[in-house]
């Protein structure tokens, strides 16, 4: 008889985690066991395999106990258990279970066959009066039926003119232009949007489908002084793509004609999944490229693909990455639960962090030498290049908290976790701000406005964006804490989201394949685009021309964006 292997069962747990959305719970057992080391080819796995093993297995649990007990005839029907009692005994408790059951049936058997003679006799002598009962209750049933049809024909008819009326007021609305709701302070608006409009739709000519990848692609990034656009893969590589400047069509590119450089994180073979990457950043002149991979290093290249550093300290898989404004440290966040600051001229390591007693989920810098850190942990940390502590710790989530992002100015901190919510966090009191309750499942990132004070939009509302599990896109007052709009357009989680530079848009990426760009001034949809995978990120260039986004089929889509 086949047995099942401590891998394969892994392997199942592992499927189990991904489907029902337990992200990070999955990414670590895969890492602890292996999974990646595996000969098993997931392909070959269907959905929802161990919960169909485990109802087999209690399935053949059942047959045992029946089909091995003397007493019963195989031509009966089974004996169903309950499941807490397939799984808490074993096969002769069952058995026994089963004979007792069996025993008490056969007793209820005779005490029916004796009451049955006693009743016979009476029975003749109802009989007449049941007959005439059954007449009498069958006529009221006839009348019943007919009351019932003509209660359902009332109901089509209420039902036929609420559709009417809705139709109406359907076509009124469609002709209305929505009122701009930030500048005159009116309630929140919940926008649903179905993104089908033909007249939306980005039009292929607008659209670059960049292939070289051969596994999923997890993050994009755009550089901020040229016309390139990064890419990291779980193949073990990443690319920095040459984009031609101004619009595809008058540029008259096709996608084929766009090149690549090809970064490769492992010697030898492709996709070997150790060599994930996982994150990447531009410094700020656009000169420099930081990447980070399971392997638990950071790497840095030129914009010409040559390697230049290789900084090795961590001991599991980098999470997060960012270059401080400055360009001279590199700040990596790992499954290792800490955060390491690395001198980039150096090539070393200056300090690592040792705080979080759980995966380092996200790390951001709030200048040149202080930043904060996020964990499944719960908790945040305010760290600084020199201490040896905190030097605030911000404590408020009930789940892992999955982003971190410093405003413009770098005074407040916006955070979001699998608690369903996000918070507001000031440098100038320990507790929260402002804890944004609209959402209805996980948030997995927030993203500031490029408004306010130190942008160039420094007249415009600070304002910030949540993207949730509950397929929404919400957008909050960042100094009152009043949700200002609900974008719900999208069909599955929202993972990525991104402000235009102007601050006049927002880009949204979803497991439902689509991007939807809204217009924040109009309230509405005004662009869409649907892939063929899920989209792990999405991100503008700085002219705000052109949005990147890459997706769960191995590819990179660049669309050209005009209004």
């Amino acid at each position: 008889m086949s047995s099942l292997t401590s891998v394969e069962l892994n392997f199942l747990v592992f499927r189990y985690l991904q489907e029902s959305g337990f992200t990070h719970s999955a990414f670590t057992l895969g890492y602890e066991a292996g999974i990646n080391k595996s000969n098993i080819d997931g392909n070959m796995v269907p959905p929802g395999a161990l919960i169909k093993f485990v109802q087999k297995g209690l399935q053949y649990m059942e047959m045992e106990a029946n089909l091995s007990n003397g007493e019963v005839d195989v031509d009966e029907d089974f004996s169903f258990f309950q499941p807490l009692d397939l799984i808490s005994k074993d096969v002769k408790e069952l058995q026994d279970m089963l004979r007792e059951k069996k025993r008490k049936e056969r007793d209820r058997e005779k005490e029916r066959d004796r009451s049955k003679d006693n009743d016979k006799e009476v029975e003749r002598e109802h009989e007449g009066d049941r007959n005439r009962a059954k007449e009498k209750d069958r006529h009221e049933k006839q009348k019943e039926r007919e009351r019932e049809r003509e209660r359902i024909e009332r109901e089509k008819e209420r039902e036929l003119q609420t559709l009417l009326i809705f139709c109406d007021m359907q076509h009124l609305f469609s002709n209305m232009s929505l009122c701009v709701f930030i500048c005159t302070g009116a309630e929140p608006m919940d926008i649903s949007m179905t993104p089908t409009s033909q007249t939306n739709h980005i039009p292929s000519s607008d659209v670059r489908i960049l292939e070289g990848h051969t596994s999923e692609v997890c993050a994009c990034a755009w550089s901020p002084s040229a016309s390139l656009l990064a890419s990291g893969s779980g193949d073990a590589t990443a690319r920095i793509w040459s984009i031609p400047e101004g619009s595809f069509k008058s540029v008259h590119t096709s996608s084929s004609s766009i090149n690549a450089l090809i970064l490769k994180h492992a010697k030898g073979k492709s996709n070997e999944k150790s060599k994930d990457v996982t994150t990447l950043d531009w410094n700020g002149e656009g000169s420099l490229l930081a990447t980070g991979s399971c392997d638990g290093q950071a790497r840095i290249w030129t914009a010409n693909g040559d390697l230049i550093s290789t900084l090795s300290k961590h001991k599991g898989p980098i999470f997060s990455l960012k270059w401080n404004k400055k360009g001279d440290y590199l700040l990596t966040g790992s499954v290792d639960r800490t955060a390491v600051v690395w001198d980039v001229k150096a090539e070393e390591w200056k300090q690592q962090f040792e705080f979080h007693s759980g995966p380092t989920l996200d790390v951001d810098w709030r200048n040149n030498v202080s930043f904060a850190t996020s964990s499944t942990d719960t908790m945040i940390y305010l760290c600084k290049i020199g201490e040896t502590r905190p030097v605030k710790v911000f404590a408020g989530h009930q789940g892992e908290v999955n982003c971190v992002k410093w405003d413009p100015t770098g005074s407040l901190l916006a955070s979001c976790s699998d608690d369903s919510t996000a918070k507001i966090w000031s440098v100038k009191q320990n507790t929260f701000v402002h804890d944004l309750q609209e959402h209805t499942k996980e948030i997995y990132t927030v993203r500031w406005c490029p408004s306010g004070p130190g942008t160039n939009n420094p007249n415009k509302q600070l304002t910030i964006a949540s993207a949730s599990f509950d397929s929404t896109v919400k957008l909050w007052d960042a100094e009152l804490g009043k949700m200002l709009c609900s974008f719900n357009g999208h069909g599955g989680p929202v993972y990525s989201l991104a402000f235009s530079p102007n601050g006049e848009y927002i880009a949204s990426g979803s497991l439902d394949k689509s991007i939807l760009i809204w217009s924040i001034k109009e309230g509405k949809i005004v662009k869409t685009y649907t892939g063929y995978g899920g989209i792990f990120e999405v991100c503008w260039n700085k002219e705000g021309n052109k949005i990147a986004a890459c997706f769960a089929d191995n590819s990179v889509c660049v669309l050209d964006f005009r209004m």
